[in-house]
């Protein structure tokens, strides 16, 4: 069977120590759109989108830091503690999307607090774009051949020839796509709902789609941390499945919490 073959630079150019790579744009460019995502709810709910002149700057840091000790200390510990300078040669690869969704929770939360804004109301929102750059990592991802499945012979499958020539499930694709279709039921939320309700709602929606996709989709992932552990499940699973309880406590409580306020204001 033939498959497709996959052996892209992952250097879009590359002068000496100087390199520009198709994961850095993919990267930085998911920002951008976020940005432009949250202006446009900033302007839909008669705010002043004045206020996310340096947001970029909060989330960005927040994202790299929080993904990078996440990976680092997650995922390869050993190897970190041994040589911990290297814990800063972030342009080396090795980014936790636990890791750096965390850190934007803490820039967020400092961002909202430096502007006055209500926190609750900005995580929330954030929702939007961080589904487009957990996409783009994963695209971003693709082009590094590296986050590889397993080994396959579905008609789909890719040989990633930088790494081996064994055909192997997409699943930077798969959970690209995931993401994607995430960010579209997360954004028809979003204008369904009023907008208290969409505070309530869309973290918990979030945190349980997510992790649930990223959960299932390790199941077609080979083994990112460099140690085993004791359990049937790999480390990846393990760190998605306190975010997906927590999802759906959240979403629960959104219901729940509602409900109530609608029979109080009924019978006041």
């Amino acid at each position: 069977m033939e498959h497709f073959v996959w052996n892209i630079d992952p250097n879009i150019f590359k002068f000496g120590a100087i390199q520009l790579r198709w994961y850095g744009v993919l990267f930085v460019a998911s920002f951008f759109i976020g940005l432009e995502i949250m202006k446009w709810i900033y302007r839909r709910e008669g705010k002043n989108p004045a206020v996310l002149e340096n947001f970029l700057v909060y989330v960005i840091i927040g994202a790299v830091v929080g993904a990078r000790l996440m990976h680092c200390f997650a995922y390869e510990p050993d190897y970190y503690l041994s040589h911990p300078m290297e814990i800063l040669y972030v342009w080396k690869g090795g980014l936790a999307s636990h890791g750096g969704m965390l850190g934007v929770i803490i820039a967020l939360y400092f961002f909202a607090r430096r502007h006055q804004e209500s926190f609750w109301w900005m995580i929330s929102r954030a929702t939007l774009p961080g589904m487009v750059t957990a996409a783009f990592v994963r695209i971003g991802n693709f082009f590094n051949s590296e986050i590889l499945g397993l080994k396959t012979d579905v008609s789909w499958a890719v040989i990633f020839s930088r790494i081996d020539n064994y055909p192997r499930h997409p699943v930077q694709l798969y959970e690209a796509t995931a993401y994607f279709l995430i960010l579209g039921l997360l954004l028809w939320l979003y204008r369904r709902s009023t907008f208290s309700f969409a505070t309530k709602i869309l973290p918990g929606a979030f945190l349980s789609l997510l992790f649930t996709a990223r959960f299932l989709l390790e199941y077609t992932k080979t083994e990112q941390a460099d140690y085993a552990t004791t359990l049937p499940f790999t480390v990846g699973q393990m760190l998605s499945v306190p975010f997906v309880f927590l999802g759906i406590l959240w979403v629960i409580w959104a219901f729940g919490s509602t409900a109530k306020a609608v029979r109080w204001q009924r019978t006041h």
